[in-house]
């Protein structure tokens, strides 16, 4: 590790900590040349796993690219874009892969977008899930209002039963 002030490849961990729910370390370092002190942060680095068996490293900023064009004319802002970016690199970190499979990356970003904006979640399925045909669009969407419809049914209330006393339905006196 080179020392941002002099560049001098010599330091020294003073502390180490485990920060984000054991996703990243902290270190304290020293300089012995400067004596000058600052912190590091060493992160797993989430590496992509294309089809063809190439590999390259997570890119937020590329996965972002694919769904901005999907979003383009949609009322979704660059803070969502960028909020939408943080949550599948979340989730596939959260997940435990080292290295995922870019397929992954599809199915953890389709959820977020679906609740974003499902225009923009249909535009990104039809290129991800191939759609071939005017029905595979009908099913998707017979989907979502499949879900929008179960969400927006209030549950059901437990209903008292009640059992008769009698025939007059006036309980006998005791």
């Amino acid at each position: 590790m080179h020392c941002p002030y002099c560049r001098n490849t010599d330091t020294r961990v003073l502390d180490s900590r485990v920060t984000d729910d054991g996703g990243a370390i902290r270190r304290r370092r020293s300089c012995p040349s400067c004596e000058k002190r600052f912190s590091t942060v060493e992160q797993m680095q989430l590496v992509v796993v294309k089809r063809s068996g190439a590999t390259e490293p997570f890119a937020r900023d590329k996965a972002i690219t694919g769904v901005r064009k999907a979003c383009k004319g949609r009322p979704v802002s660059e803070d969502d874009l960028s909020r939408l970016g943080q949550r599948v690199e979340d989730t596939l970190r959260s997940e435990g892969w080292a290295e995922v499979p870019a397929n992954e990356v599809g199915l953890a970003i389709l959820g977020p977008l679906r609740e974003l904006d499902e225009v923009a979640y249909l535009r990104f399925a039809s290129v991800y899930k191939s759609f071939e045909s005017a029905e595979a669009f009908e099913e998707e969407i017979a989907i979502l209002r499949a879900e929008r419809a179960a969400a927006e049914t209030p549950p059901i209330e437990p209903v008292e039963t009640l059992v008769p006393t009698g025939s007059t339905g006036r309980s006998a006196p005791g």
